[in-house]
């Protein structure tokens, strides 16, 4: 599992965000520009590189522009 404050991808969501910690056998991911975390099963969850972190990070910039609710 990545460490608290690491960029990670939730494979099953297909969205990346940034460990929180551990509520009971989930992960908490907090979108990469901050917002509303959510919980994700260990075994979808993997690191992600620099290059996805950043596209992680204009994707949650485009739906902030878009008005959409996470």
């Amino acid at each position: 599992m990545p460490e608290v404050g690491a960029p990670a991808w939730d494979a099953r969501a297909g969205r990346g965000g940034v460990v929180m910690g551990r509520v009971g056998p989930y992960v908490q991911l907090r979108p990469v520009g901050g917002g509303r975390e959510w919980d994700v099963r260990p075994e979808d969850l993997r690191e992600i590189g620099l290059a996805e972190l950043l596209r992680a990070r204009v994707r949650e910039a485009n739906r902030r522009s878009r008005g959409e609710l996470l």
